[in-house]
């Protein structure tokens, strides 16, 4: 199975951005730790701070891999164009959030992209990538 994980805008300063919120692990230690737990899983990993590149990374992955998990960061809230992408490709889609994006601040609260994924999880920090990996296994 092959499964494509990408992070959007900020996600880079994961271990150093508000670790409070989201940690104080890199997501670089961490995507080690998910290829140990998965080895049947043929695991890749993309960030971009540009929305553009996140676009063009589900067009090119989007009809060859089982699965992307994708956390857009703050362009979950304001993308219609990623929202585009998710729908125009083949594979599913989980949405990713380390933090649970309902319990902080109100323009949080609504994801441009969930309708169009096959699911959405937050609130469980970076545990919340391996229950996607779960999800589809």
């Amino acid at each position: 199975m092959k499964l494509l994980i990408i992070n959007g805008p900020n996600l880079n300063l994961l271990g150093t951005r508000e670790p409070g919120v989201y940690g104080n692990q890199s997501f670089e230690t961490y995507f080690a730790e998910l290829k140990s737990k998965f080895p049947a899983v043929e695991l890749s990993y993309y960030q971009s701070n540009v929305e553009g590149e996140l676009i063009n990374k589900l067009h090119e992955t989007g009809f060859s891999y089982e699965g992307i998990i994708l956390n857009a960061g703050g362009y979950t809230h304001t993308s219609v164009a990623l929202r585009d992408a998710i729908s125009a490709i083949k594979t599913r889609v989980v949405e990713v959030h380390i933090s649970n994006v309902s319990a902080r601040e109100e323009f949080r609260h609504t994801s441009l992209i969930a309708p169009v994924c096959k699911g959405s999880i937050s609130g469980f920090g970076m545990d919340s990538y391996r229950l996607a990996i779960e999800s589809f296994i």
